[in-house]
């Protein structure tokens, strides 16, 4: 299993990005696609999820109305379209599926939410 995040970088408050995360080594259409994101000092904590099909994507009040996180199950990739960007989101964003009993997760990519 592989899990690849880019898409992350700079930005400035009120500004946009979208992260990429390029799956392989598993049939990626058939499971429960998840992104966490760790801040300096803080737990990770869970994003977003969207089901195999793409339904029914998670969204805590958090992120709600700003994030969408979609898929394309003929790419093995999952989006996460950041909007609305706030210094608070600040962290690095990790991809993360769960197979069995096992967790993987991508080697993260960094966002930074500065002016």
């Amino acid at each position: 299993v592989q899990l690849v995040e880019s898409g992350g970088g700079l930005v400035q408050p009120g500004g946009s990005l979208r992260l990429s995360c390029a799956a392989s080594g598993f049939t990626f259409s058939t499971y429960v696609m998840n992104w966490h994101r760790q801040a300096p000092g803080k737990e990770r904590e869970l994003v977003t999820s969207i089901g195999s099909a793409g339904e029914s994507p998670y969204y805590p009040d958090s992120v709600k109305g700003r994030f969408t996180l979609s898929r394309d199950n003929a790419k093995n990739t999952v989006y996460l379209q950041m909007n609305s960007l706030k210094p608070e989101d600040t962290a690095v964003y990790y991809c993360n599926v769960r197979i069995g009993f096992h967790q993987y997760w991508g080697q993260g990519t960094r966002v930074t939410v500065s002016s």
